[in-house]
């Protein structure tokens, strides 16, 4: 069953390190294009999130987003960054002895020290539980929105099937009309001829109404009008991605029915050559959001 390209899907997860949300928003496109954005605490994640997305899908513009909020506060978490203090501390004597103090003692302000960037620092903390949850979220998120593009991928394989049956219906019309659109150039031959008042040989007669019967004959593109049809049909049906294989089928059924339209010297198979453009087209249009 084909998959459409276009999906969203959001999936929420709590824990004791505050509320994980992960969003995938996913749009047509002729390859997989990720887009990521993790927490700061996650970065390290990045590798196994975009392999973790290309294995879950093939093609499509993928705009994902991991959030984490609401996090409780980590009372007394904070450090004193001491071996960046002492640094200061003896920095700040070196240059009070250079300048001339009188003890060379360090007139340092201890708030100016705590304003140094560094010398407060946050604890170090476990993000192992934060990254498997996000893990998980991810992989959860990445189903549903698998099962959101397969919903829509079916919308667009009853569609696909039902232009398919309605241009196998107009390659009908056309091919039940050959034996009159070919009586009639055989007419127009004639009558022309005889417009003329000169006798032409019976024999040479018939071989150029066979000539000109043979430029203006469009079995050949109703044969292969009915077998893209039939491959359309197959290739919906699929279980492997599809939609490079039907993009090139509407390039084929574009071309049969351009040819079909310039050969045709019949009001009734110009009509149904438009009628398939039609159909073709809109398959086309539709085409471009399968995976």
């Amino acid at each position: 069953m084909i998959r459409s390209m276009t999906g969203f899907a959001r999936r929420e997860r709590q824990g004791p390190w505050g509320t994980l949300t992960c969003e995938l928003r996913s749009v047509n496109h002729r390859y997989l294009e990720l887009s990521l954005r993790l927490p700061e605490d996650l970065r390290g994640l990045e590798n196994d999130a975009r392999q973790l997305l290309s294995g879950a899908l093939r093609r499509g513009k993928v705009d994902a987003g991991v959030y984490l909020r609401g996090a409780p506060a980590n009372t007394g978490s904070l450090e004193l960054n001491r071996p960046l203090i002492e640094q200061l501390v003896a920095g700040a004597a070196e240059v009070a002895a250079i300048a001339g103090g009188a003890s060379g003692t360090s007139v340092l302000n201890p708030l100016d020290v705590l304003r140094w960037p560094g010398v407060i620092r946050d604890a170090e903390r476990d993000v192992t539980p934060i990254a498997t949850a996000a893990v998980e979220l991810l992989k959860e998120t990445a189903a549903d929105l698998n099962d959101a593009r397969a919903r829509e991928g079916a919308r667009i394989r009853d569609m696909l099937a039902q232009r398919c049956e309605s241009l196998r219906d107009l390659v009908a019309v056309v091919r039940a009309r050959l034996p009159e659109v070919s009586a009639r150039i055989r007419a127009r031959v004639l009558e022309r001829v005889a417009q003329l008042g000169t006798t032409i040989d019976a024999e040479r007669l018939e071989q150029e109404i066979a000539l000109l019967a043979y430029k203006m004959d469009v079995e050949e593109e109703l044969d292969r009008l009915g077998s893209h049809i039939a491959e359309t049909l197959q290739v919906i049906d699929s279980k492997e991605p599809a939609g490079r294989r039907l993009d090139f089928l509407m390039q084929e059924f574009n071309r049969e029915a351009n040819t079909l339209s310039s050969k045709s010297q019949d009001s009734e198979t110009t009509r149904a050559a438009v009628d398939m453009k039609v159909l073709i087209e809109q398959m086309r249009e539709q085409v471009q959001n399968v995976e």
